[in-house]
């Protein structure tokens, strides 16, 4: 029950109530919470309470209201923070999320005509990773030639290019450079996106660099975000 006494706002009791009751299953994905009468006389509060505990619960993503219908729990949005120098694997492995990887293209020297990338040939390879079946995003990645060289003997199938790049070449990120982007869906990704040709995607175009050299690395991310919620975690 709520406690009058507590410091805490008996909407944010409320709240944390009905956030426990969907985390457990009580309430599941899809399912009508009880209505704001019901609640306010099973916790003997005011409705405006009611709503206000509701509407935290909206803010948060837990529910959204359906005029005429009433509230309903929604899927929970996972959040990746995929934006560390961890890299893609470990980012949706620390959510322990499983993800599948499938080489697009494999490694070969490319020419490259782009005021964006820092090369003008490199070594180059695309790779696709899906949660379930479901494609979630490709990366196009752009390996200083000189430095990398030795990738092209390795199998990169199903492997982390932050470790591949540790223990074979021994080498660690020091910093990055990244921007944003909202950008039409490549035609040549749209099927393995599952996106129709005239869709929106976020881009994220990252330039790495290692203590041996500048822009050792730049890459390119096409993030589904109706999937996932893509995130970074700034400072401490």
């Amino acid at each position: 029950m709520l406690n009058s006494k507590s410091p805490l706002p008996l909407y944010h009791q409320l709240a944390d109530i009905l956030t426990a009751r969907i985390k457990s299953g009580e309430y599941a994905v899809g399912s009508k919470i009880p209505p704001e009468l019901s609640l306010a006389q099973l916790y003997s509060i005011g409705r405006p309470t009611v709503r206000q505990a509701i509407d935290l619960l909206v803010r948060k993503k837990l529910v959204e209201r359906k005029r005429g219908s009433g509230t309903y729990v929604i899927e929970e949005e996972k959040e990746i923070d995929l934006f560390s120098l961890a890299g893609t694997s470990s980012a949706f492995s620390e959510k322990g999320i499983s993800t599948e990887t499938c080489i697009l293209q494999d490694i070969k020297i490319k020419k490259i005509n782009s005021k964006d990338n820092p090369f003008k040939t490199a070594l180059f390879f695309s790779r696709l990773t899906s949660v379930g079946k479901s494609p979630v995003l490709v990366e196009n990645f752009y390996l200083n030639q000189d430095v990398f060289e030795g990738i092209k003997n390795i199998d990169i199938k199903g492997k982390s290019l932050a470790k591949i790049v540790r223990e074979n070449f021994f080498m660690e990120p020091t910093d990055f450079k990244q921007s944003f982007k909202v950008v039409a869906v490549p035609k040549g990704l749209t099927k393995e996106l599952g996106l129709k040709t005239d869709s929106k995607i976020l881009l994220i175009q990252r330039w790495i660099n290692f203590p041996q050299i500048k822009n050792g690395v730049y890459s390119e991310m096409y993030c589904r975000t109706d999937k996932f919620v893509f995130s970074q975690t700034v400072g401490g």
